[in-house]
């Protein structure tokens, strides 16, 4: 699928309305199928949104435990984490929320041209292992890749430009099968002209493990706090987009588009999806920078 172009601008809007421009990208902490890294900064700094929500952040063990960050990053201080380094880089306040501890593996030297080895989903060739609520198998455990493998966190991260008023963590639990509890981060920003945009970044579990509980748990979470205001539900959600509608009822699709996996999509499941007084301008599907996911991007108006 052809990928739409990497704007620098959001869209004009009408008069008397304020635009918006809202993104997601699943970073893959930072590493290919191969566990060769890529350069994260560069693949975010062409999206150019007002707020980008990434999932599978990863931080090494030797960082400083997470910690909403009401600026860029500390002064002087290295930027150890992948949510960091583009909140630093790019000009954005960080908000992260840690759904698993794990390991990231060290570069194969077998590695070719390719994102990852041709079609092989096997535990034992992953470039990233969660084994903090489920011991990974003794075959994997016990081999070279994963003892030589980096220790560190895995989450979800929320950057923003514009100014927060507030924000809060939702703690969507763990189902059986998943390797990673579940959440969700709510932030709510000071879009000018008197409004409050409400965006929920998420990274939901996959179907075979049952997500459908999360979501609608999710949707009975967010009633409350969501009201009748503009609101932005934005991730990876593992689900195609009919399901994921279905599932959230009142939210809006406003990306449609090929997403996964980023070399050869066949499958939309990163999603922008909107309620009340929110309408888009634009929804787009990114080229591929590095990921196995696509970004998504949305240019938005609240009226």
């Amino acid at each position: 699928m052809p990928a739409s172009a990497p704007t620098t601008q959001p869209a004009a809007s009408f008069s008397g309305e304020v635009s918006v421009v809202v993104a997601n990208f699943n970073v893959h902490a930072g590493v290919d199928g191969w566990g060769r890294p890529f350069d994260v900064v560069a693949g975010c700094r062409p999206i150019d949104a007002d707020v980008l929500v990434l999932e599978e952040c990863w931080t090494p063990e030797a960082a400083p435990t997470d910690r909403p960050s009401d600026r860029p990053g500390a002064d002087g201080a290295e930027c150890t984490g992948t949510a960091e380094a583009v909140a630093a880089a790019l000009g954005y306040q960080r908000y992260e929320l840690t759904l698993a501890t794990g390991r990231r593996a060290q570069p194969r030297p077998e590695a070719n041209e390719r994102w990852m080895q041709s079609m092989d989903w096997r535990g034992a060739s992953h470039a990233i292992y969660l084994d903090q609520h489920r011991p990974m198998p003794r075959s994997i455990g016990r081999s070279p890749r994963f003892l030589q493998a980096t220790p560190g966190r895995w989450g979800i991260a929320v950057l923003t430009r514009l100014p927060v008023v507030d924000h809060q963590e939702i703690d969507l639990g763990r189902l059986r099968r998943d390797r990673a509890r579940r959440g969700a981060l709510l932030v709510r920003l000071d879009v000018g002209g008197g409004h409050v945009l409400t965006v929920i970044g998420t990274h939901m579990t996959h179907l075979s493990y049952g997500s459908p509980l999360q979501f609608t748990r999710l949707r009975h979470l967010l009633a409350p706090l969501v009201g009748e205001g503009p609101a932005v539900l934005v991730g990876d959600m593992n689900l195609w987009g009919p399901p994921v509608a279905a599932l959230m009822p009142g939210w809006r699709r406003i990306v449609r588009g090929k997403t996964w996996p980023a070399w050869r999509p066949h499958s939309q499941v990163d999603h922008i999806l909107a309620r009340g007084p929110v309408r888009a301008l634009r929804g787009e599907v990114l080229a591929m920078a590095g990921s196995d996911h696509r970004p998504v991007r949305a240019h938005l108006t609240l009226s």
